[in-house]
């Protein structure tokens, strides 16, 4: 696959705090790539870097070709990316179409080009209930469709989302994903992702995770999986069976969980074998898969350990 954005040794320095350390990492063309972190980790210092927004102490980084730091690099990259804000950007004032029109003609589309790009957020966004409203007398759900619309209505290569949907219902999460997910398969549009929500992440073809302006670990959300995150079996022993009766068939000792006993196991399928033994002696089970959630908090917790 094509290297869509080549990220090489950045940093980001303010006097004496380096709020970036030199981190290194790319993201490949059409990929939905998940940047996580906690608060003050580095991520959003980072975004504003690669968004030019921000001036890198040192580093390279290229986005689709052009250089990061050189004047005509940064126009470029500037009409490469779209951004969807954690707060949005539009005037309350102007009405939905009014404002993704005005945003397009920072942009110097040509007037028919722009409004056939119109016709495309409109129709991808379904914005035809509001676009004659206001910004501001929009719902949530409603004002963040707009932010995206206006992100992407010089269709951008690159689109980054920052917590994009934090705060919104289950069903306008499910249609911005859904939203997404047709901009990356249908129009090849990569995705630059961070979140909070780690089943969003899940879905990611990469992950980074960031701690005190480090990488502290990489990989597909498989990898890392595989890395940092357990699987377990849970179960309760019927009231005649003592632990010691079935320690012979599990493969390490068990420790005590609530009411029952908790085991790790090297993946959920191995459990098969195991359960099909121990279902003489267990009332219930349960079989714990590693999650995204694990990883995170496994990969910052052994940082701080070091």
């Amino acid at each position: 696959m094509q290297v869509l954005i080549d990220v090489q040794q950045l940093t980001k320095r303010y006097g004496e705090v380096e709020a970036v350390k030199g981190i290194s990492f790319s993201v490949q063309k059409g990929a939905l790539f998940a940047f996580l972190g906690s608060n003050g980790a580095g991520k959003s210092t980072t975004i504003e870097m690669l968004c030019t927004l921000l001036e890198k102490t040192s580093g390279t980084v290229s986005i689709d070709g052009h250089t990061l730091g050189e004047l005509k690099g940064n126009e470029a990259i500037r009409r490469t990316i779209g951004i969807v804000f954690q707060e949005s950007i539009l005037d309350h004032q102007l009405t939905v179409k009014e404002n993704i029109l005005h945003r397009g003609r920072f942009y110097r589309l040509p007037k028919a080009i722009l409004q056939e790009n119109y016709d495309f957020v409109q129709q991808y966004l379904q914005l035809a209930d509001i676009e004659h409203q206001k910004y501001g007398s929009l719902s949530g759900g409603q004002r963040r469709r707009a932010d995206i619309a206006r992100a992407i209505i010089h269709k951008p290569k690159l689109l980054f989302l920052d917590e994009p949907t934090t705060g919104l219902d289950p069903f306008t999460r499910q249609f911005v994903w859904a939203t997404i997910d047709r901009l990356r398969k249908e129009v090849g549009m990569t995705i630059f992702l961070t979140t909070h929500y780690m089943e969003e992440a899940a879905n990611a073809d990469d992950i980074v995770i960031m701690k005190n302006g480090e990488i502290i670990a990489q990989g597909t959300p498989n990898e890392l999986k595989a890395l940092y995150a357990k699987d377990f079996l849970q179960f309760v022993l019927k009231p005649s069976i003592a632990i010691e009766d079935v320690t012979a068939i599990l493969p390490m000792l068990p420790e005590k969980h609530q009411d029952g006993w908790k085991v790790e196991v090297s993946s959920t399928i191995s459990t098969i074998p195991i359960l099909a033994q121990l279902e003489p002696y267990i009332a219930s089970f349960e079989v714990i898969k590693g999650s995204l959630d694990q990883v995170f908090i496994e990969t910052n917790e052994s940082r701080e350990e070091k």
